[in-house]
């Protein structure tokens, strides 16, 4: 390779010519990687990237499955979620829509065993 100042020979591979110093041959830049979110265990954990979205619904009723109202809902969303799941690969969030689905299902239970509860008290005269 020859320089375009000086026009003196140099090697292939110098980066600068040896006579007078000047850049002959620019640096190849490193290959850009490129980052994607959704690749990211650390980042799925934090953010719902690629995650269904009855899943995410599911996951926060099932959070508040404890004050019993949003149980069933939780049981619910967390079926759907299930299915929407299995029906796109792509899609993530099963451990939500588990977790939803146990949450709404014990919480569901002691709703109904206080209902029934209040239901026997009314029956029976207690006030």
């Amino acid at each position: 390779m020859y320089c375009r100042s000086c026009g003196t020979q140099n090697d292939d591979n110098n980066y600068r010519c040896i006579q007078c110093g000047e850049v002959i041959q620019f640096l190849s830049t490193p290959p850009q990687t490129t980052y994607r979110i959704e690749e990211d265990a650390g980042m799925r954990m934090l953010l719902p990237v690629g995650r269904s979205l009855w899943a995410l619904i599911a996951g926060y009723f099932g959070l508040f499955a404890i004050l019993i109202f949003p149980a069933p809902i939780a049981l619910v969303t967390g079926i759907i979620a299930v299915i929407d799941i299995r029906r796109n690969e792509k899609k993530r969030g099963m451990g939500r829509a588990i977790f939803a689905i146990v949450m709404g299902f014990i919480f569901s239970i002691f709703f109904v065993f206080s209902m029934l509860g209040l239901l026997a008290d009314v029956f029976n005269g207690v006030e």
